[in-house]
C-alpha cells in the first residue's frame, strides 16, 4: 500500500528517454540507491552503480537485465579516500561524460564511541559528506562538459534538529575528538555538511550548467540506521504504522529521481529537496517540498559554507 503523503514525480519525468546519458549512483547495491539505479536504467540511462559490496550489486543488478538501459557496477569505499581517487580515476579513464551524479551513500552509526574512516575521520561525516564531496569535486569536469548536467546528495531530515537543537558544524572539533560522542548528533550534523556543500556547490556551477541539489528522500523501508539495538526496537516498536509513516524504495527515490531528471529542478540549484517525513519537529515542514526550505539556519549560512568547503579541500588534500 503506497503512502498516501508521498510526493510522486510526473508521469513526463518518468517517461523520458534518457539513452546515451551516464550517471554515477553510490550506494546503489540496496536500498534508495537500487531503485534510483533501477528507474534510471528502465528509462534507457547507462548507471555506474558504485557500491562498497560490488558482489551485492552485480547479484542485484541481474534483474536489469531485461531493461532498456545498461549498467556497470564499480567499486568505492567512502571511508576511504584512496579508493574514492581509484573510483574517480578509473571512471575518468572509460567514461569522457556524466549527466548525473547521485551521491546516495551513507550510514548512521549509532553509540557512544566515535569510529574513524582510514583517513582519521569521525565515520558518519566521513562517508555522508567528504568522501562524496572528493568524488564530486574530481568530476566536475566531467560534469561541465557533459551540461546540463545534475549533482544530488543525500541529506536527512535530522539535519534540521528542533527549535531547542539546531545542527550545526562544529569547525572546531568536527572529528569528534573533544566532544562526548553521539552517534546520531554527528551523523544530523554530517548532513548539515551536505546541505551547506549542495549549495555552495550550486553558487559555485552558476553558469555552468551544472545543478546540485541536496536531498531528503524520507523514511525509507530498509535497514539503514544499521544493526544497532535501538534501530532494531524502533522497527519492530513502528510495524504496525510503516504503511501511514514511511515509504517504499519505490517511493523513496522519486526524490532523487526528481532531481536528476525534472526540469523544473535545475531552477532551484542549491536548493533543499524534502519528501514528506512525520520525523521534522517543526509541523510546517512535514509535508516535504520540491524545494523546501529549511527550518535550520545553520544549513543555510553561505559563510559556514564557504568555510566548509575551504577545509574539506585540506581534510582531503585537493
Amino acid at each position: 500500500m503506497a503512502n498516501k503523503n508521498v510526493i510522486w514525480c510526473d508521469e513526463k519525468t518518468l517517461q523520458k528517454d534518457i539513452s546515451g546519458k551516464i550517471y554515477v549512483v553510490t550506494g546503489a547495491n540496496s536500498g534508495v540507491g537500487l531503485e534510483t539505479s533501477k528507474q534510471l536504467i528502465k528509462q534507457g540511462g547507462h548507471v555506474i552503480m558504485a557500491c562498497r559490496r560490488v558482489d551485492a550489486g552485480e547479484e542485484e543488478a541481474k534483474a536489469f537485465g531485461d531493461l532498456k538501459g545498461s549498467y556497470e557496477v564499480m567499486k568505492v569505499d567512502f571511508a576511504d579516500l584512496q579508493s574514492v581517487r581509484n573510483f574517480a580515476a578509473k571512471f575518468k579513464a572509460k567514461y569522457d561524460r556524466l549527466d548525473g551524479l547521485m551521491c546516495n551513500a551513507g550510514a548512521l552509526f549509532s553509540g557512544d564511541q566515535a569510529q574513524y574512516t582510514k583517513d582519521g575521520i569521525e565515520m558518519s561525516i566521513g562517508v555522508s559528506y567528504f568522501g562524496h564531496f572528493l568524488l564530486t569535486e574530481l568530476l566536475l569536469e566531467q560534469l561541465k562538459k557533459s551540461a546540463p548536467a545534475r549533482v544530488g546528495i543525500l541529506s536527512s531530515v535530522g539535519h534540521a534538529g528542533n527549535a531547542k537543537n539546531r545542527y550545526k558544524v562544529h569547525f572546531e572539533d568536527i572529528n569528534w575528538k573533544n566532544r562526548k560522542y553521539n552517534g546520531v548528533d554527528a551523523y544530523c550534523e554530517a548532513k548539515v555538511a551536505v546541505n551547506l556543500y549542495a549549495m555552495e556547490l550550486g553558487e559555485r556551477l552558476k553558469g555552468t550548467g551544472v545543478s546540485t541539489a541536496s536531498v531528503h528522500p524520507g523514511w525509507a523501508r530498509s535497514n539503514f540506521g544499521g544493526s544497532g539495538v535501538m534501530m532494531k526496537v524502533l522497527r519492530v516498536f513502528l510495524y504496525p504504522f510503516r504503511n501511514s509513516i514511511t515509504n517504499s524504495n519505490e517511493e523513496s527515490a522519486q526524490t532523487s529521481l526528481h532531481v536528476l531528471l525534472s526540469e523544473d529542478a535545475p531552477q532551484h540549484s542549491g536548493a533543499y529537496f524534502s519528501q514528506h517525513s512525520v520525523l521534522y519537529r517543526d509541523k510546517e515542514c512535514r509535508k516535504g517540498g520540491w524545494p523546501m526550505t529549511s527550518p535550520n539556519p545553520h544549513a543555510k549560512d553561505m559563510e559556514a559554507a564557504h568555510q566548509l568547503v575551504k577545509l574539506s579541500r585540506q581534510m582531503v588534500a585537493l
